[in-house]
């Protein structure tokens, strides 16, 4: 690979195989192979199957890089729970290099140079309330207090609540997104306000 190549590559958030292989102008196959070796020699970081970044590039990203990421890694998503509570001013419990989402595919979690991408999977009915913010699609501060209500009740995740600025959030709002969420998360997001 030339210095060329990689500078075409500095430019993508990430790339694949056949970002590669169309660059190079070889075999999908061997664009695979390529790939291996790089990451093998730390030119490149795999985030997942067929999915890399540049580790140059990785050193300098930015937390609304990584939520950009974030947003691809999986998707549909969009950024929530604590990382979109800490974007949003509501908690100061700050999570470095963890990033968290809600998706409609799988809970899954995905691990790359010391960054977790952790992804919890909810229903149709409960996917929405995000927006998209620049480039990216990132709860509203009602909804990933939702978000993190919901997956609470149930035991599968934890917030510092005393770190939480809960006057911030608009109370109709809440009333509104949680209504589509079962009874007992919304009884505990009552026992919150």
């Amino acid at each position: 690979m030339m210095i060329s190549d990689i500078r075409t590559l500095q430019e993508k958030l990430y790339f694949t195989t056949e970002d590669v292989a169309q660059m190079l102008g070889i075999k999908p196959a061997s664009a695979h192979v390529l790939c291996s070796r790089y990451v093998k020699k730390g030119l490149f970081i795999r985030l997942k199957k067929d999915f890399y970044v540049l580790q140059q590039i990785w050193e300098r990203y930015r937390e609304r890089d990584f939520f950009r990421i974030a947003n691809h890694l999986q998707t549909p998503s969009y950024v929530s729970l604590g990382s979109a509570l800490t974007l949003h001013g509501v908690t100061t419990q700050v999570q470095r290099n963890w990033i968290e989402s809600v998706g409609l595919k799988r809970t899954v979690q995905f691990e790359a140079s010391g960054t977790v991408f952790h992804y919890f999977k909810f229903g149709a009915p409960q996917y929405f309330g995000f927006v998209k913010e620049g480039n990216i699609f990132i709860a509203t501060k009602e909804k990933a207090f939702v978000d993190v209500c919901h997956l609470s009740v149930y035991g599968e995740y934890a917030l510092d609540w005393s770190a939480c600025d809960l006057s911030v959030l608009d109370r109709k709002a809440v009333a509104r997104i949680s209504k589509v969420f079962p009874e007992r998360t919304q009884r505990y997001i009552k026992n919150r306000e």
